[in-house]
């Protein structure tokens, strides 16, 4: 996953910098990396999603306890909502991973994955498990231990107590119990073992509060003999936050989940539980556990020159201290423990690097460039330091490319060198390596290097070969791309390697009717002097013409759209169809995406290009729609599919007046959370229903203490009630009832092939004037009859549902929607067939 656009990025030094922009250090950022420097711990925080991590104890750690710190996410968050967008599934699953790295990059931790897929709501560790693969996340978990060698483990859920909160967190807690013993047996996962060694880790936490108890009073009343109370609360001079001034910082990264938060100050008690290893004294989560240089043999030397630049460090000058770093880093090289020396090693180069103001920089002359192409970089170097620096050679990997520069590094003279080298013809794209294959609806699959990754490592790279102080040290750079913005000023984006072509199918879902349909294909060239030819693979029983497009494009960037006219069967049916580009023998049939928000850097994303097709009869009555936006949904363009009219409207602007025009008004998911205005529009809303309108209301969340009034014409209450099995049998109330009969008749095949869940947030008590219309469940649980609640009001109708239309429609589930337009259509005279 590379970023391809910049955005301002806050550190803190409050220094305004990009995401791709070389880091530069103050003297204080020094000083503190060089107290991390001296900390030999380890600690990993573990939960299931982005926004479970507690961001307080991940910045505690890391920049109080001064221990290397990761938060290990099952998931990436692909099952969750998007309030900032209309991206979902795969999509929103790359906006989180860069939310929790842009997180990440402000408390000071570092970021880990498991290959589990996010595949919505659980209630029950078991359905959990029966649509991950257990064994493989398990083994990730295990892996996760033993690369990173945690000293301690945090888990932020409960793993005693399955069927009270999401299945995903309480099997994260499990996972972790059992992976803790594992990961220091060698009979555990042995293939694991031919790249790391087995792992111990000394302690097992939960981190509890009151939450967990049921509330502050019995919390305060329960023994907490088990319990390690830890104040959050420090200030940390160097950087000249608090720690939940940082940790508010690094939660407010998460704005696709609506977490933005106000930073606090002064002390807060975090505590945590024992659930494995020996109970530490004094409050010290390491206490107990050799966290200075002595837990490694033949490390005096190194631990005396370290402390003493710490003891005596020159905040006016740290490169004073490059002469005590380097002699330090030569007996890293020696250390025996290549874990530690690895760690060491990596921290240690950076504050060199650091102290001496060494600038390093390979540049590109394009963001974008395919494999086997060649390309000419231009390479920067300069020391604003008194130290000897010499730069010896840069070398592009994997290319082979070799400058021998042999250029001495004087005090704040720039060096500048031409290099050309060629990109290997291979195709390995800069692109999310879990979404490269196709995966299973609870796994991801990504090869074994990858395992764990937050992205894909970049594929091309400079290493610069220094001598400093004599001491040869390779220093790794990322190929960049920068440009200078008239506006902005100079900006920066990272090389991609891409492949030739992409080719794309806009709507993700067509709906045929009696007569075929113009598929429009684009093909878009990242290279210059494109020839070939584009095809359009179609399922059976489908027809398509013609069997190809030539396609020839002169220029990079260029892009050309044909026309495939595709001819349905007779019956119903669906299925999936594919443009595939021919170039030389070679075929391409990947989609270029791209995600860009102001908080995030812009995303590129390869998925395999397809589309949906579905041949469906269905009736519709009335034509216009006015779609008012909540969180962000798809469901306008899949109305539009259908042969609705849709116009967006402004929840600040509207009247009863505007709104007579439209035979429906549909309300977006959420809603009524995001929009204040919409609170202000009711009336004239249900004024609009009392006239003869319809109006329908998707679902709207509640939190677990509070209540959401979404202004019914007639008392409603959402709960947090919902059925995540999509394969839920659902029952109808009364069959009868128009809703499942008109304009079309709705059977119980039409809740086949539904995805992620049935619904969620339905209300739990309503008055009498509402009509329930389904009944479904979970296994084991009550019947729930609050997925799709109808009243009339006045002359029209009012439609409450929770059932997930935002995902059923954009996936092309036919029965949802026979459904939604049956709920369109109600009061209205059926007979406009959709063609």
């Amino acid at each position: 996953m590379r970023k391809i656009t910049l955005l301002l990025l806050f550190v803190l030094t409050s220094l305004t910098l990009y995401p791709q922009q070389p880091k530069t250090y103050s003297s204080s950022e020094i000083y503190h990396a060089v107290q991390k420097l001296n900390f030999l711990g380890t600690a990993l925080y573990l939960a299931a999603h982005p926004d479970d991590e507690n961001t307080r104890m991940i910045s505690y750690l890391s920049n109080e306890v001064h221990a290397r710190t990761a938060y290990l996410s099952l998931t990436r968050g692909d099952g969750g909502q998007n309030l900032i967008g209309t991206e979902l599934r795969e999509l929103l699953g790359v906006i989180r991973t860069e939310e929790l790295l842009s997180a990440r990059r402000i408390d000071g931790g570092e970021q880990l994955f498991s290959r589990a897929n996010d595949f919505g709501f659980s209630k029950h560790p078991d359905e959990t498990l029966n649509i991950w693969n257990k064994d493989s996340v398990l083994a990730d978990v295990v892996r996760a231990i033993r690369k990173f060698r945690p000293d301690v483990i945090i888990n932020r859920f409960d793993h005693r107590t399955p069927g009270t909160t999401h299945g995903h967190h309480t099997t994260s807690a499990m996972l972790s119990v059992e992976a803790f013993d594992l990961a220091g047996n060698s009979n555990s996962y042995p293939g694991q073992l031919t790249s790391f060694s087995t792992w111990q880790p000394r302690r097992l936490f939960f981190n509890t509060s009151w939450w967990f108890y049921g509330s502050e009073e019995k919390f305060r009343k329960a023994n907490k003999d088990n319990l390690v109370s830890v104040d959050m609360g420090g200030y940390y001079p160097a950087l000249g936050k608090s720690n939940g001034e940082i940790a508010a910082l690094s939660r407010s990264q998460h704005r696709s989940q609506g977490f933005g938060s106000s930073g606090s100050r002064g002390s807060e008690t975090e505590y945590l539980e024992l659930l494995k290893g020996d109970m530490p004294e004094n409050n010290n989560i390491f206490d107990g556990i050799n966290t200075t240089w002595s837990r490694l043999e033949g490390t005096e030397e190194i631990a005396k020159l370290l402390k003493s630049v710490e003891h005596h460090f020159n905040f006016k000058d740290p490169s004073e201290h490059i002469p005590q770093l380097i002699k330090a880093y030569t007996l890293i090289q020696k250390l025996e423990d290549n874990y530690w020396k690895s760690v060491k090693t990596k921290e240690l180069k950076e504050i060199i690097q650091a102290c001496a103001g060494l600038y390093l920089e390979a540049v590109a002359p394009t963001p974008r460039a395919t494999p086997g192409s060649s390309l000419k970089l231009q390479i920067e170097a300069i020391n604003r330091s008194n130290a000897d620096i010499t730069l010896n050679s840069i070398e592009i990997a994997p290319s082979g490319t070799v400058e021998n520069a042999s250029a001495k590094l004087d005090y704040n003279k720039e060096k500048r060198f031409e290099l050309t080298t060629k990109i290997p013809d291979t195709p390995n794209y800069t692109a999310p390596y879990w979404l490269m294959q196709k995966g299973t609806l609870g796994m991801y699959r990504a090869e074994q290097q990858f395992i764990g990754l937050p992205e894909t490592p970049d594929i091309l790279t400079a290493n610069f070969h220094v001598v400093i102080n004599g001491v040869d040290i390779a220093f790794r750079k990322n190929i960049i791309y920068k440009h200078t913005d008239p506006a902005g000023g100079e900006r920066y984006q990272p090389f991609e390697i891409l492949p030739p072509v992409t080719a794309a199918i806009a709507n993700k879902v067509s709906i045929f009717a009696n007569g075929p349909k113009s598929i429009p294909v684009t093909v878009t060239a990242i290279r210059e002097q494109i020839n070939g030819t584009v095809t359009l693979n179609v399922p059976d029983g489908w027809n398509v013409s013609p069997e190809s497009y030539p396609v020839h494009t002169e220029k990079k960037g260029a892009e050309k759209t044909v026309l495939f006219k595709v001819t349905p069967p007779e019956d119903e049916s669906e299925g999936l169809i594919t443009p595939v580009v021919h170039i030389n023998g070679d075929t391409y049939n990947k989609e270029l995406m791209e995600i860009s928000y102001d908080h995030i850097p812009t995303q590129s994303v390869l998925l395999p290009s397809e589309a949906k097709v579905v041949r469906l009869n269905i009736d519709k009555a009335g034509k216009s729609v006015g779609y008012i936006t909540g969180a962000g949904d798809k469901v306008p363009e899949s109305l539009k599919q259908i042969g609705y009219d849709v116009t967006f409207l402004d929840a600040d602007h509207i009247s009863a007046s505007a709104l007579a025009r439209y035979d429906a008004v549909v309300i977006g998911i959420r809603a009524y959370n995001v929009l204040e205005s919409l609170h202000t529009a009711q009336p004239a809303l249900l004024n609009y229903v009392k006239e003869g309108g319809t109006l329908i209301v998707q679902y709207n969340t509640v939190g677990r203490r509070s209540e959401l009034d979404v202004m019914p014409p007639y008392p409603l209450r959402v709960s947090r009630d919902r059925v995540t099995d999509e394969n839920a049998a659902v029952e109808f109330i009364d069959e009868t009832h128009p809703l499942l009969n008109s304009p079309n008749k709705i059977t119980s095949q039409d809740f086949e092939g539904w995805v992620q869940e049935r619904g969620l947030y339905f209300p739990d008590k309503w008055a009498g004037e509402y009509t329930p219309v389904l009944s479904m469940h979970d296994k084991g649980e009550k019947a729930k009859e609050g997925s799709l609640l109808v009243a009339p009001y006045g002359k029209g109708y009012y439609i409450y549902t929770g059932l997930s239309f935002f995902r059923e429609l954009p996936a092309g589930v036919p029965g949802a929607f026979k459904l939604f337009a049956n709920m369109l259509s109600v009061g209205k005279e059926a007979g406009d067939k959709h063609n």
